[in-house]
Formats: C-alpha cells, sequence, structure tokens
C-alpha cells in the first residue's frame, strides 16, 4: 500500500505539467483567435510599408483574422522597437522591423530594447529588396564607372540624399565610398526619397540610392538615371542594368525586412506564426505581387531567421562603426 500510495503522489504531480503542455500547444494550434498588430517602423505609404501591407493582408487569409499594420516611424526604428518590445508576449503583438533596426539601433543606447534574442525572437523572414543606385538626369552619367570618375573629380561636392542617418540609404552611400575611394556628400532626409527625388529634379541632390520601388517614378519619367543595382546578380526584369558588383566586386546592399516577437512569446506559438507565414507568403498572388517591387523570398524557420540578423549585423559592422552611429 505505501509503495502503490508513493506511485500515486508521483502520477499526480506529474499532472499539472502536462496539463499545461498541452494546454499551450492547443492555445498554439487555434491561434490566432483575434486580431494580431503588426508594429512596423516604416512611414506610411513608403515602399517598405506597401510591401509589409501585401504580407499582412496574405497572413490575415490564413488565419482568418485581422492582421493590421501599425505605423510608428521616426528615432531609426526605435519607437516602433519600444512600442514592440513592451507589448505582452502572447503573439497578438509583432514587429516587423526594417534592417536598420537591427543593424544599427544596437549599441546606440544600453537601454535601447532592440537585441535579438535578448529583446525579440525571431519569427520568420519578410523577402528583400537590393538598392539601386540612381543620378539626376543634370550630373551627366549614366553608368558607375562614370560617377565615380565624376567622383574623385570633386571630392566632396556629389550629395546623394538618404532617408536617415543609420538607415540603408546611408549604409550604401557609406560602402560605396569607402569601396570606391571616393567622397560624397550626405544630405538626410525626414521626407523619404520622394523629398530627396524632388531635390534631385530641383539640382540640390545629385544621388539617389533605393529601392526600384522607390525610384522607379523617377526613371520612368526621365528624371532619374539608373547606374546599377546592389544586388548579387542582375535582376530578370532587368538584364541590361548592371551589378555594381561588376565594377566593384563582392558589392552588395539588399534591405529586408523580419517578422519577431517580444521574448517570451511562447515557442509554439512562434513556429505556429512562422509557418503560418510561409503559407501566406507561398500563394502566387502574394508572390507575384511583391515580384513587382523587386523583392526576393526566401523561406526561413526561426532559427535560420536568427542566423540570417547576426550574419547581417557582422556584414554592416565596420560601416556601422565607421560612421558612428553606434558606440
Amino acid at each position: 500500500m505505501h509503495k502503490g500510495y508513493r506511485r500515486f503522489l508521483t502520477a499526480l504531480l506529474c499532472l499539472p505539467p502536462l496539463l499545461c503542455i498541452g494546454t499551450r500547444a492547443a492555445q498554439a494550434q487555434n491561434y490566432p483567435t483575434h486580431a494580431v498588430r503588426l508594429i512596423s517602423d516604416s512611414a506610411p505609404g513608403s515602399a517598405i510599408d506597401v510591401s509589409m501591407r501585401i504580407i499582412a493582408d496574405a497572413l490575415g487569409k490564413v488565419w482568418g483574422q485581422q492582421a493590421a499594420v501599425i505605423n510608428q516611424p521616426g528615432a531609426g526604428g526605435a519607437i516602433a522597437a519600444r512600442a514592440a518590445v513592451s507589448a505582452a508576449p502572447d503573439g497578438y503583438t509583432l514587429f516587423m522591423p526594417a534592417i536598420s533596426a537591427f543593424v544599427t539601433l544596437p549599441g546606440t543606447a544600453d537601454n535601447l530594447p532592440i537585441r535579438v534574442p535578448r529583446d525579440f525572437t525571431p519569427i520568420g523572414y519578410l523577402g528583400g529588396v537590393p538598392m539601386l543606385m540612381t543620378a539626376a538626369r543634370w550630373v551627366g552619367v549614366k553608368m558607375l564607372p562614370q560617377l565615380i570618375a565624376l567622383a574623385k573629380q570633386k571630392p566632396g561636392e556629389l550629395a546623394y540624399g538618404t532617408n536617415g542617418v543609420g538607415r540603408l540609404t546611408h549604409l550604401t552611400g557609406e560602402l560605396l565610398q569607402q569601396r570606391a575611394g571616393i567622397k560624397l556628400l550626405m544630405v538626410p532626409y525626414s521626407g523619404g526619397t520622394a523629398q530627396v527625388l524632388n531635390d534631385m529634379m530641383g539640382g540640390r541632390v545629385a544621388l539617389a540610392f533605393d529601392s526600384y520601388a522607390g525610384v522607379a517614378g523617377a526613371i520612368t519619367a526621365g528624371n532619374a538615371v539608373p547606374l546599377a543595382i546592389a544586388s548579387s546578380k542582375r535582376l530578370p526584369n532587368f538584364p541590361d542594368l548592371p551589378t555594381v558588383a561588376e565594377t566593384l566586386p563582392g558589392f552588395e546592399a539588399v534591405g529586408w525586412q523580419v517578422l519577431v516577437a517580444p521574448t517570451g512569446t511562447p515557442a509554439a506559438i512562434v513556429q505556429k506564426a512562422n509557418a503560418d507565414l510561409l503559407k501566406a507568403m507561398g500563394t502566387a498572388d502574394v508572390r507575384q505581387r511583391l515580384a513587382h517591387f523587386g523583392r526576393e523570398e526566401r523561406a526561413m524557420s526561426p532559427a535560420e531567421t536568427l542566423a540570417f540578423i547576426q550574419s547581417e549585423q557582422q556584414k554592416w559592422a565596420p560601416i556601422v562603426k565607421q560612421i558612428g552611429v553606434a558606440h
């Protein structure tokens, strides 16, 4: 009897953890049961914002629940990061930051919650788009080697516009200067690429580096001249447009976004969200709409997404250190 009673107690003590595991699994299986907030650090109407809304709409269809994009731009992504990290880790508030959030923001302030996996748990990859280098028509260059030659003749005179210090538009310009041995003048704009393009037409800014979606209108109108694409190989949609790497071997600058959750979000929900994201982005319609913006997609698990973020941090670390964004 005594041994039987001890076995009974042992079994009884084991029940609560098993029940909890079962409950969590059931919650993840049914996730989400109501609307999910997707916080973005990009401005409404920007090229990134349009792409993120395509993905959010697709997720909403998979979930059968609203996936609402909440734009909170400003401070290089810090405002959105603080809002996302302070949310309950239950899977109902997720964060879809741009590359700069994890590449340039970490280290700018000790209390800034923007480290992985300390502050956020990666869910999946939302795709990326290479930067397109363009020049104002009045500059008089049609190819990247011509721009480099002109910049060497006029060190510090040719200005390029960015959508903020530490953003990829800035990093791309700094990488170009380092690799080509030239000196350009960086001019930040709070109004983004649209404002940069206006000043290009006005003769105040010579260069703009952004995704194709960001500069397509100016190119079509003849106000911006495409010089090169910062992808590893030429794009199928633009086979005649050289890559930057054809002039500067190894050069690559791709803007990307990821989906992350506040640390502490149950692993089962993270895995469920990843599976749903892969399903949403794998549909032919979504792939076609994102390809229109020149985006490249890649299926990644949460672990692969974390490894990708960390590799990008290592890649850009020398440039970030050089411009003094992080300290």
